[in-house]
C-alpha cells in the first residue's frame, strides 16, 4: 500500500496561498476551455487568438478574465451578443477548486504540480468525451509519459515500478474488456481513448489506485446508464461515454483512494 503521509498536508497552507492556487487553477481552466473547444476540431491551441466562435471577433484581455468576464458580460458576447456557454465558467471554477483541494490535501510538495497536471488531463477528457465521444491522443499519450517520468521525482509517492505497473494494469484491463466485448458481444465495448486514458491514470496513480479508479468509473457509469434508461433518455443499445466516469473515478481515487482500499481490505483481515 502506498503511504501518502510524507506528502499529506500536516499544517494547512495559509489562506493566501489557497486563494492563489484557486486563482491559478482558474487561469489554467481558461486554457483548458481552449483545449476542449479546439482539440476535437484539430485546430491549433495557439492561433488564432481567443475569439467569439459566432462572430469571430478577437477578444480583449479583459473579456478573458476567468468567471468574472462571464458574469460582467452576463453570459453574452460583447460584440454580437451571442450566448456564451456555461461550460466556460464551470471548467474554470472546477479547475480552481481541484487545484486548491490538491494543495490542501498534499501540501507544498513536488506531487502537487504532478497531480494538477493529471487533473487538467481529466477535465479535458470529461468535457470532450461527453460532447464528442472521443478522448484526444494529444492529452492521453503525453499524460502517460509525464505520469511515468514524474515517478522518478524525489519523495514522489508512486515509484517508477508502480507507475509502469499502473499503465499495464489499468490500460491492460480496459483493453481486455474491449477485446472480450468484441469476441463475446460482437460489438465495441471500450474505445481506444478510454484505454489510453486509463493507462495515463495508471502512470500517475500506480496500479492500486488506478484499478480502483476503473472500478469506481464502471460503478458510476452503470448507475448513470441505468438511470438514463429508466427515464428513457437513452436506449439499451445506445453508447454513453465512459471517459467522464473514469475521470471522476480517478479524482476520487487520487484524494481518497488509499483510505478506500484500506477500508475494503479491512473486511479480509
Amino acid at each position: 500500500m502506498i503511504n501518502l503521509c510524507n506528502t499529506a498536508c500536516l499544517n494547512p497552507p495559509h489562506t493566501f496561498f489557497m486563494l492563489a492556487f484557486f486563482g491559478f487553477g482558474m487561469l489554467i481552466g481558461s486554457f483548458l476551455n481552449v483545449c476542449i473547444y479546439r482539440m476535437p476540431k484539430g485546430e491549433s491551441l495557439a492561433f488564432p487568438a481567443s475569439h467569439c466562435p459566432q462572430c469571430q471577433t478577437a477578444l480583449h484581455f479583459y473579456d478573458n478574465i476567468p468567471v468574472l468576464s462571464y458574469l460582467f458580460l452576463r453570459g453574452k458576447c460583447r460584440f454580437c451578443k451571442a450566448p456564451i456557454s456555461e461550460q466556460y465558467p464551470l471548467v474554470e471554477l472546477l479547475t480552481g477548486l481541484l487545484f486548491m483541494l490538491t494543495v490542501l490535501r498534499f501540501g507544498f510538495s513536488l506531487s502537487v504540480p504532478v497531480y494538477a497536471t493529471l487533473q487538467a488531463i481529466l477535465i479535458v477528457a470529461i468535457f470532450v468525451d461527453a460532447a464528442h465521444m472521443i478522448i484526444p491522443d494529444k492529452i492521453t499519450i503525453p499524460g502517460i509519459i509525464i505520469g511515468f517520468l514524474a515517478s522518478f521525482l524525489p519523495r514522489h509517492p508512486v515509484s517508477w515500478q508502480n507507475s509502469l505497473l499502473g499503465i499495464l494494469v489499468a490500460g491492460g484491463f480496459l483493453y481486455l474488456v474491449a477485446v472480450l466485448s468484441v469476441v463475446i458481444l460482437k460489438k465495441e465495448g471500450m474505445g481506444g481513448g478510454d484505454i489510453k486514458l486509463a493507462a495515463a491514470i495508471g502512470a500517475f496513480l500506480g496500479w492500486q489506485r488506478s484499478f480502483l479508479a476503473v472500478m469506481l468509473g464502471a460503478f458510476l457509469g452503470s448507475v448513470v446508464g441505468i438511470a438514463l434508461i429508466l427515464i428513457r433518455r437513452k436506449g439499451r443499445k445506445e453508447y454513453i461515454p465512459f471517459g467522464p466516469f473514469l475521470a471522476c473515478g480517478a479524482i476520487i481515487s487520487l484524494y481518497w483512494g488509499n483510505e478506500l482500499i484500506d477500508w475494503y481490505l479491512s473486511f479480509f483481515r
